[in-house]
Formats: structure tokens, C-alpha cells, sequence
């Protein structure tokens, strides 16, 4: 049996989750579902990140014990198990959790004992929006060119800096590798910024400024820069340094390691983590996938600039495995994609309340009334190479393409054949007609699991019982 690994972003708690953040996780979901029923072990890993300046700001801006404060809100991140109806076998890692606080302090002083941690002073502008210094680059008319509406402050201390330049032919050898990161086009991106010069960074703040953080080992003036802290949880979460249950072994260093990310990660998870793992003498992540930005009005959906849609608010009106739906294929899984309330009204009434549910209603009405038995539900292992191949590639939004084209040539199917009308003057043929619509409805439902669980078990038991089922997608209020 295969030991496959997969792990969102930690997402950082100072707000509530957004449908960006829905996003990744459930494309995490449908590959660890469609692994599971492959026959693979897998280790599906999520969290929060709890640590640094905006966490400690806005606790504070709030009148809240910075601990109370990120209580609240890892709670809010977890409720999304059931929200989304994420896979029942999943590990949830806080970065303020004891064992990983261990396991950031050992990766640092590895990182130490390698001779790439050393101590500077150092004077250079800070993004508060993404806990980062910026170089060049990075600066557009004085503003961090992803957090627009913050002011770069300029700070100087004396901190510790990770020497990343040590790290970059071993960085380049890594990105030479075609599926080290998906799409291409990030891949790319990622030896570019490599080629471009690799600047040693932070990886400390002094205490007195921010005290909210991991304790640099034998250094109480110095607490961990946030994504040298969070990075870890990737490794942490298996149990490692100590490896009492054998997970890091099995699932990281003999198993296949997949991290999802945005695409705004690149530098973190591609390069900056990559080069940590390296220093530490850990294997590096076999591969990352980026996804795009999920966009409202044109403007990118974020936290700090106050246009995010809740994943809850989507639920409360469409119902989780209609979100699923919405989310996974009509958001483009690695560009960016636009979406409003109108659009999302839009695709759940066309392709679930008139399609998938209307089609389901429509072949159980005529099989519970003219057929005596229905057919076999077929084995989810023969089924999954039809989709596998759009999953492997990402495809999230073709592989739904395809389940419902093979819905619409369900429907035409009856519109062309009228078993309803058949079956009235030929009992045999129209009942051969329904065997044949039940048959491929069961496929497709059985296809739908990874995508779509709640709704692929109530077709499925529909099919057994040979009973219509409740409504699947009621119409929305006007």
C-alpha cells in the first residue's frame, strides 16, 4: 500500500476563513477521497497559523488575551470540517501546539549547527500584511505590491537571518525537476526569482517588539519570524523530531508529498521551506500545487481589504455539497477567477436544481414506479482512472466538466428515447431503457463521491432502495 502525504497552508487566524481558503482544502479533500479509494494510506493535514505581528495587532485592537483570540478563531477554521464535509480521517496542526513549538526549535538549531543562521543588524521596509521584509521587487509606489493598502514601515533591529543564498544551486537542481511545482508557469516563476539572486532573510523579531511567537532557543530577547514557526507545521504535524508513531518516516520521507498552496506562496513554500528542509537535512516536498486568487468585483478577495465571502455564507444558502460543486468547478484551479452573488445563483440553479437534481428526480420517479430491481452499484476502483487523469493534473473543474456532460447526455437521452412514454405500450424495452439510465446514473454517482459525498450517497442509496429521494437542491428563495 502507497503512503501519499497532502497538507493545505496553515491559514492565519486573525480573521474568519474566506471560500480561497474552502477552495484549497477541498481540492486537498477530493485528492486524499480519490487516494483512500485507489487503495493508498493517506496522512491529510490542515491548521492554523497562530504566531506574529498581525495575530498579536489584532488581539489587541480587539481587547483580547492573544491566546483567547486565536482560540476563537482555530475554532472557527475547524468548524470547516463539517461545513464542507471534509474526509472524517484528517490531522489538524496549531502552530501554538507544544509539540510543534518543540519541532520549530530542532529545525532551527539544525538549521544553526549547518552554519546558516548567523545574527545582523538590519534596517529594511516590513509588509504587517504578509509578516515579511521587502525587497525591491517587491515595492510598488511605496506599497507591498499584494497588500496595496498597507504602509510599509521601516524598522530596524538586530535579528537572526537564514542564509539563503548558500542554497541556490541546490534550490535550482530541485525546480529542474518538471513536477516539483504546478502549473508550469509557477515553476518557472519560482527559477526566476532564484536566478534573479537570493537574499539571506529574517528569520527573528526582537522580543520587546513582538512578543507573541516561538522562543529562539537560548536566546529569551528573540522570539521566531512567523513563517520560519509555521513552515515547520508541515513536518511537525507527523510527529517529527521524535517520530514516536512512525508518521514522518512512512508518510514524509518514504511516502509522496504533496503541499497545496496559493499562488502568492511561491517564495515560502517553493524556495524558502524548500531551503530549510535542505539545511536540516530533510527531504524536500515532492510537489506543490498552486491554485489562483479567488476575486469579487475584480479585486483580489482577502482579509484586510474587506471583501471576503464567508465559505459558512455559501453553505447557509446553497448547502455544503452544492458549495463543493460551485467552488470546484466553476473556480479555475490555478487562474485567477471572478465571482458574485449572481453567478453563484446562476450555476447552482442551471446545474443542480434543473440538472443534476431534476435528472435524479426524473429516473427515479419512472424506476420506482416500473422497475422490480435495480442494477449493481459498480466498484469505485474501476471507475476512478476515467477522472484520475484530470485530478493528476489539477483539473478539478474538468473532471466535473466531464460528469456532467455524461448528466446531460443522461437527460437528452430521455428527451430523445421518452422511456416514459415507452414503457406505457412496451413494458420490456422501456424497462430496458431505465436499466441502461440507472446503470450510468450509478456510475456517475459513484464518480461524484470525491466531489460531491453527501449527494453521490443519497443518489446511491436512492438507487438500492429504488426511491425517489428527497429534493437534492430545492430552488432558491426569490
Amino acid at each position: 500500500m502507497s503512503a501519499r502525504y497532502i497538507t493545505t497552508t496553515l491559514p492565519y487566524v486573525n480573521a474568519d476563513p474566506h471560500i480561497g481558503f474552502a477552495l484549497e482544502i477541498m481540492q486537498a479533500d477530493v485528492l486524499a477521497r480519490t487516494w483512500r479509494a485507489g487503495g493508498a494510506e493517506v496522512f491529510f493535514n490542515t491548521g492554523t497559523d497562530e504566531h506574529g505581528q498581525k495575530i498579536q495587532e489584532a488581539a489587541e485592537k480587539e481587547g483580547k488575551d492573544v491566546q483567547t483570540f486565536v482560540d476563537h478563531y482555530a475554532n472557527e477554521f475547524r468548524r470547516l470540517k463539517d461545513a464542507l464535509g471534509l474526509d472524517t480521517d484528517i490531522h489538524f496542526i496549531r502552530t501554538t501546539d507544544p509539540n510543534h513549538m518543540v519541532a520549530a526549535q530542532e529545525i532551527w538549531r539544525r538549521c544553526l549547527e549547518k552554519g546558516d543562521i548567523e545574527k545582523r543588524t538590519f534596517t529594511g521596509l516590513y509588509c504587517v500584511g504578509c509578516e515579511s521584509f521587502k525587497t525591491e521587487k517587491e515595492i510598488v509606489d511605496g506599497h507591498c505590491v499584494i497588500h496595496t493598502n498597507l504602509q510599509l514601515q521601516e524598522i530596524t533591529e538586530e535579528n537572526y537571518f537564514f542564509k539563503f543564498s548558500n542554497y541556490t544551486k541546490q534550490l535550482l537542481a530541485y525546480l529542474g525537476k518538471p513536477d516539483s511545482i504546478i502549473p508550469e508557469w509557477r515553476r518557472q516563476e519560482a527559477i526566476a526569482f532564484v536566478n534573479d539572486g537570493l537574499e539571506d532573510f529574517s528569520i527573528s523579531r526582537e522580543k520587546k517588539r513582538l512578543s507573541w511567537g516561538v522562543p529562539v532557543p537560548d536566546d529569551d530577547t528573540q522570539v521566531m519570524y512567523v513563517w520560519f514557526d509555521a513552515l515547520t507545521s508541515y513536518i511537525s504535524t507527523l510527529g517529527w523530531p521524535e517520530d514516536a508513531e512512525g508518521n514522518f518516516q512512512k508518510f514524509w520521507e518514504k511516502g509522496t508529498t504533496l503541499q497545496m498552496a496559493g499562488k502568492d506562496q511561491v517564495r515560502f513554500q517553493s524556495l524558502m521551506w524548500q531551503a530549510m528542509l535542505m539545511s536540516a537535512s530533510i527531504k524536500n516536498t515532492d510537489r506543490i500545487f498552486y491554485h489562483g486568487f479567488i476575486n469579487s468585483g475584480g479585486q483580489k478577495m482577502s482579509k484586510s481589504l474587506g471583501n471576503v465571502i464567508s465559505p459558512y455564507e455559501l453553505v447557509k444558502k446553497y448547502g455544503t455539497d452544492a458549495t463543493r460543486y460551485i467552488l470546484l468547478r466553476h473556480i479555475n484551479p490555478m487562474e485567477d477567477s471572478d465571482v458574485t452573488w449572481k453567478r453563484l445563483d446562476e450555476w447552482y440553479t442551471a446545474n443542480l436544481t434543473n440538472g443534476l437534481g431534476n435528472l435524479v428526480a426524473r429516473i427515479m420517479k419512472l424506476s420506482s414506479q416500473y422497475l422490480d430491481e435495480t442494477p449493481e452499484i459498480p466498484d469505485s476502483k474501476e471507475l476512478i482512472p476515467e477522472i484520475q487523469k484530470h485530478l493528476d493534473a489539477f483539473e478539478f473543474n474538468q473532471a466535473l466538466d466531464h460528469l456532467w456532460f455524461r448528466i446531460q447526455h443522461l437527460d437528452g437521452l430521455i428527451q430523445e428515447q421518452k422511456p416514459f412514454e415507452v414503457i406505457k405500450t412496451n413494458r420490456k424495452a422501456g424497462q430496458k431503457q431505465l436499466t441502461y439510465l440507472l446503470t450510468q446514473l450509478a456510475e456517475i454517482s459513484v464518480l461524484l463521491e470525491p466531489f460531491m459525498p453527501d449527494t453521490s450517497k443519497k443518489i446511491l442509496d436512492a438507487i438500492r432502495d429504488n426511491k425517489k429521494p428527497e429534493n437534492l437542491f430545492p430552488r432558491l428563495a426569490k
